[in-house]
């Protein structure tokens, strides 16, 4: 089992040189994960301390958000297949996905983890958790610029689909940049 987690880590990339100098992009990797996991944190401050009372609806809205969010990065992760990883770095000989979530937008996964982490942020009704959607947003745009440096740099085709297919967010400013010419 461990032999064959090891043999996927090398096969996206992962070494413990990378780690030290982020040639692959290890380091947006670990900030993600990290944010990720502070979801876990409880909601600070919790409504009742700023005297709100968190609505029924609203917190159901946050655990169907979240539900949506699993659904689609499932659907997106399906359609990457053996192109699957969590470096911003294209797997060497790997097949360009533009259709299923990805016709969607280039990054479907990214776009997943940010509905996961609003229908938190809904659900607790915490400032903490808000702040974390906000970070997390700005470290999945900034690791998808350099993922899409990559793939322009790996598939002749991904510049055509970086003006017509949404980032990660459509229409939103830092999360879609389509009407850029290239990548930040």
């Amino acid at each position: 089992m461990l032999s064959r987690v090891g043999e996927r880590l090398r096969t996206w990339g992962f070494s413990w040189e990378g780690l030290r100098d982020n040639r692959h992009g290890e380091w947006w990797v670990v900030a993600q994960m990290l944010l990720i996991a502070a979801h876990w944190l409880p909601p600070t401050p919790p409504p009742a301390a700023l005297g709100l009372h968190w609505p029924l609806a609203l917190r159901l809205l946050g655990g169907l958000t979240v539900l949506i969010g699993l659904i689609l990065g499932g659907q997106g992760a399906l359609n990457l297949g053996d192109s699957l990883s969590p470096l911003p770095e294209p797997i060497p000989g790997a097949a360009l996905v533009t259709e299923g979530a990805y016709a969607r937008c280039r990054h479907p996964l990214y776009q997943a983890l940010l509905l996961c982490s609003l229908g938190v942020a809904l659900a607790l009704g915490s400032l903490l958790h808000l702040g974390l959607l906000l970070a997390l947003a700005t470290v999945l745009s900034l690791k998808a610029r350099r993922e899409e440096r990559r793939l322009c740099a790996e598939h002749s085709g991904y510049a055509a689909s970086m003006t017509a297919t949404p980032a990660i967010v459509p229409l939103l400013p830092g999360l879609d940049w389509r009407l850029c010419s290239a990548p930040g």
